[in-house]
């Protein structure tokens, strides 16, 4: 089937999208419109004394200006985490208004903001809005936040720490490390990052005062998800608040949020009954938008005399920044030891974070999630345990595999896995790696006088939680058919894997179908994107959609017939009576329907449905990844030269896609192992605060790819799918890591952390070379 599940379809979006003629909020053009500029805090820490507004009124274009007071009746903006402390308390959730009232608590937190007629009239006024704040010391880092006497950010939380989680089998661990033959130390950096999606955030309200009801317009991971959030904040019925969502420019996590920026301009169309608008400059989205990552651990991995692990123990701090994410700290707690199990049976694991707030940006979900982070720890301390134990890491590895016929298997993080063979994944990327002849390749690095190393990442991410997600089927009057579902394509390319689904089940020509996510209005339920679960989610409910639209057709068809509906059978989109060949296409069905066929009472006269899938259980998207680099000893840059990956996504829709998901995922990787880096000073100012000062990584930057999938299908859905979008990542850190390890291990270097950039490269040479 040319256009069938497992067949590498290009993306329908592309031509589109590639020629600039994609619809991102920012060229939506609303009659009427007017734009708004915001004032953000200079300082990370202070006590605000005064905010005059008077002069910006007076500005030209200036319709007006608003201050905290104005949006003080607003909600709180929302956490849906529930953790509790270890003793058993729930944790601590510091409130947060759309800006800033008493106190500034970052670099960028909103204070007010301007609505003019033109852009660079409300960007002049916003420069007029002068602020009086008396500064406080800060805390710009998770290790400022908790040292002894250190300013506390919220009065209802001494110490800034705002759960100090527990998790596992504390106990089990402790008996574990005191029976082990080796126990392996590591201290573990996954050092906060600026999220940079290529679109920086915009947003469009818009008032109805007939139907009191409020219209968004921006960018999101799931327009009913955004809705429901911004319902709450607003303080009003979910059905007066509409969430409109286009093309979307990348994302990554932080797009799933609500901001202050939205309820702004939603507040301000309703006070000058004109729709406003606001786009990002990326200068403010660096200060402005959701940071990822922000976790120090320390690990310990215990062993017995023939490398069997007895037990993992990993005590965190993680830096959330001044306000809670909505999902804040999800993953920075528990996604954090329910990854690092990974591929491997470890009797006991526990871990143990302090979750602290700090001067500096809310740190938010970022690609994977806690979930790299968790394979990231797990695969340094094998190959740093296999090193101090004088193994060979590989069979370290295959020693302490989960086997095939263990599964399904329970892991001590309260996860059974279903189905994988990682042994088999292994072993397959080692070969196809050419393992064997990298000592050849070293040497031909050394001729050039470079340092060359190899390493391996392998992981098992779990899944988002489940949600419920809508798959909706529409027989359109154009003779199209639209799948309208609840999550949202934000790069992933969702039209076709889903139009692929479609056409397999329900034998719609492929080219005949459209796809709806972006509009609540339209959405009875919606998971939204995220946590690699869109396929099952999706994917799922569009085929429980399409069994009902069989059902639904089955009679329709029977009457146009003239036959029982038992007797009516359903196969490569035609309905036929069983043993005949007398039959009616589904598409010609549709068409009669549209033209009005007469139908009894009791026979229905749509094949329209709306269906909501319940959601299914997470899955455990499995792989090895497999990196070579070469290390500059003069100038200690790094470059990836090899990279092969080798995956169990479960079923492959569209392989292309897929590839295409990692290669994106693995240089995300790469950029935070090797060069990005979020800094802040003493005083909490972002120094690395534009594209100037923050390495990202170029296309230069990517190395030869060499892709394959080995797939064990899921048993826990209908497609048999596990998610791939975030795999990229939990597979480069450790990989690429592990291979600049390798290298620096030749001139005796100790292991240097991420971000491994030259300086710090070259430093850890120099000091091996000198003997410090």
């Amino acid at each position: 089937m040319k256009f069938g599940i497992g067949q590498p379809v290009h993306r329908r979006e592309d031509p589109t999208l590639v020629q600039g003629h994609g619809r991102y909020t920012d060229d939506v053009q609303v009659e009427g419109q007017v734009y708004a500029a915001f004032v953000r805090s200079p300082y990370a820490h202070g006590v605000i004394r005064s905010v005059d507004l008077d002069a910006a009124r007076e500005m030209p274009g200036v319709l007006a200006v608003y201050g905290a007071q104005d949006l003080a009746h607003y909600g709180d903006f929302p956490n849906v985490t529930a953790f509790k402390n270890r003793d058993g308390s729930a944790m601590l959730k510091p409130k947060r208004k759309p800006f800033a009232a008493d106190r500034v608590r970052f670099v960028g937190d909103p204070v007010a903001f301007v609505v003019a007629e033109t852009l660079v009239e409300a960007r002049e006024a916003a420069e007029a809005v002068a602020i009086e704040i008396d500064p406080l010391p800060a805390v710009p880092t998770a290790r400022d936040a908790v040292a002894e006497g250190a300013p506390s950010l919220y009065d209802e939380i001494p110490g800034n720490v705002f759960l100090d989680y527990q998790y596992g089998d504390a106990e089990g661990v402790e008996a574990g490390i005191a029976k082990a033959a080796h126990v392996t130390k590591l201290a573990i950096d996954s050092h906060r990052l600026v999220i940079n999606p290529l679109e920086p955030r915009s947003a469009i309200g818009e008032w109805d005062p007939e139907q009191e009801k409020y219209t968004l317009t921006a960018g999101s991971q799931g327009a009913f998800g955004m809705r429901n959030m911004l319902a709450g904040v607003l303080g009003t019925g979910r059905d007066k608040v509409r969430v409109l969502t286009g093309n979307v420019g990348g994302s990554f996590g932080m797009k799933i949020a609500p901001f202050p920026e939205y309820v702004a301009v939603m507040h301000a169309a309703r006070d000058l009954g004109r729709p406003v608008k606001w786009t990002d400059m990326r200068s403010e989205s660096f200060v402005g938008d959701f940071h990822g990552r922000g976790l120090e651990a320390e690990a310990e991995l215990a062993l017995d005399a023939d490398g069997r692990f007895l037990a993992l123990r990993i005590k965190g701090l993680a830096d959330l920044g001044a306000y809670l994410a909505p999902v804040a700290p999800l993953f920075s707690s528990i996604n954090i030891p329910k990854n690092a199990v990974g591929t491997y049976r470890t009797p006991a694991v526990s871990a143990e974070v302090r979750c602290a707030l700090t001067n500096a940006v809310p740190v938010g979900a970022y690609r994977g999630a806690g979930r790299p982070e968790g394979n990231y720890i797990m695969e340094r301390l094998i190959e740093q345990a296999a090193r101090e134990m004088g193994l060979d890491a590989v069979t370290l590895r295959r020693l302490n595999h989960i086997q095939p016929d263990q599964i399904p298997y329970t892991t001590p993080v309260e996860t059974t896995y279903d189905s994988g063979e990682f042994t088999a994944i292994l072993d397959r990327a080692l070969e196809a790696a050419d393992w064997d002849g990298f000592a050849a390749r070293r040497e031909e690095s050394r001729a050039r006088g470079l340092l060359r190393g190899r390493g391996i990442g392998q992981y098992l991410e779990v899944t988002a939680p489940p949600a419920n997600e809508m798959g909706g089927i529409r027989f359109e009057e154009d003779g199209t058919v639209t799948i309208v579902t609840g999550t949202l394509d934000y790069g992933q390319g969702h039209w076709t894997p889903f139009a692929q689904v479609l056409s397999a089940h329900l034998g719609v020509p492929f080219d005949k179908i459209r796809l709806l996510q972006g509009d609540s209005d339209q959405l009875i339920a919606g998971g939204g994107t995220g946590g690699s679960k869109s396929l099952m989610a999706s994917g799922a409910a569009i085929v429980e959609a399409s069994q009902k639209v069989i059902g639904i057709g089955r009679v329709i068809a029977a009457e146009l017939l003239e036959a029982g509906v038992g007797d009516i059978e359903f196969k490569d989109g035609r309905f036929t009576i069983a043993g005949t060949d007398r039959g009616i296409g589904i598409m010609d069905l549709a068409a009669q329907l549209r033209a009005g066929v007469s139908m009894p009472d009791g026979v229905p006269t749509s094949l329209d449905v709306k269906h909501v899938h319940e959601a299914a259980p997470s899955a455990y998207p499995n792989g090895c990844h497999v990196a070579e680099v070469e290390v500059d000893p003069e100038t200690g840059t790094v470059q990836v030269v090899r990279y092969v990956m080798v995956n169990d996504f479960g079923t492959v829709v569209n392989p292309l896609l897929v590839e295409g998901q990692l290669h994106g995922g693995v240089l995300q990787g790469i950029g935070q192992a090797l060069m990005e880096r979020t800094a802040y000073d003493e005083e909490g100012q972002l120094v690395s605060g534009s594209f100037m000062d923050y390495a990202l990584p170029r296309a230069e930057d990517a190395p030869p790819f060499v892709f394959e999938s080995r797939p064990v299908p899921a048993t826990t859905n209908v497609l048999g799918a596990k998610g791939c979008g975030e795999a990229g990542c939990a597979g480069a850190l450790p990989s690429v890591v592990n291979a600049l390890n390798d290298a620096l291990s030749e001139v005796g270097a100790r292991g240097v952390e991420m971000p491994a950039t030259p300086a710090r490269v070259w430093r850890a040479i120099a000091d091996a070379q000198a003997g410090r």
